[in-house]
């Protein structure tokens, strides 16, 4: 399935999470594209929107990320790798790992500045709703998770687009309820199914959510 834009996918999906709507509902972005998507429920839903960052760590040598980092400092491993390879490259690469955690913590830090917090309260007790422009494995909902779990939520529900089959998994694993519009087989590039990938800068889409009360839609379905 191919998608005009970001905006679009996420009307559709606002669409099919409608029934949701009379709930205390927050939305959380799991990247820059994802916001644009979750915008639109947020909006349907009359929900708040934040926006959890990560950046991944990459060892020497390996095309997989060994795991990733948010900007509030939580590290999440890939579970992709076995606690064998973990055990050998976390033993091996310690110092490394460590260098590159403080990095990718100091960069999140300055790049999301004073909106780098979700604030708590607004999670607690809603139905959160973790949206992403496209899953392709499972290791952004492993570090969403990672952040939530201390979190009491009412519901976690994850929603997508489209995803992989292991990503779908991963969501059915994770989340309490599930929205994917698509599910790819051979997966290409996330950008590859959207015909307009234009997405804002950060600042900007830092706006949105900070402005997307004023955005509700105030239609009554």
């Amino acid at each position: 399935m191919y998608f005009k834009s970001r905006a679009d996918a996420g009307k559709i999906i606002a669409s099919k999470l409608s029934h949701h709507k009379k709930e205390n509902v927050a939305v959380v972005a799991l990247s820059e594209g994802a916001v644009i998507v979750g915008a639109q429920i947020a909006m349907k839903l009359h929900g708040n929107l934040s926006l959890l960052m990560t950046e991944n760590i990459f060892l020497p040598g390996e095309p997989d990320a060994i795991g990733a980092i948010t900007g509030q400092d939580t590290f999440t491993y890939n579970n992709k790798f076995s606690a064998g390879q973990l055990e050998e490259f976390t033993s091996e690469y310690h110092s490394y790992i460590e260098e590159k955690r403080r990095e990718g913590f100091h960069h999140l830090n300055v790049l999301l500045g004073n909106e780098g917090e979700i604030p708590r309260e607004r999670l607690r007790y809603h139905t959160v709703i973790l949206v992403s422009d496209g899953l392709v494995n499972g290791l952004s909902l492993d570090i969403a998770y990672d952040y939530l779990k201390r979190i009491a939520m009412k519901k976690l529900i994850i929603a997508t687009p489209f995803a992989t089959v292991k990503a779908i998994d991963r969501m059915h694993i994770i989340g309490d309820e599930i929205c994917c519009l698509d599910v790819i087989d051979n997966f290409i590039s996330i950008d590859h199914y959207y015909e307009d990938n234009t997405v804002p800068r950060t600042h900007d889409l830092f706006r949105v959510v900070k402005n997307i009360s004023l955005a509700w839609s105030k239609d009554s379905t």
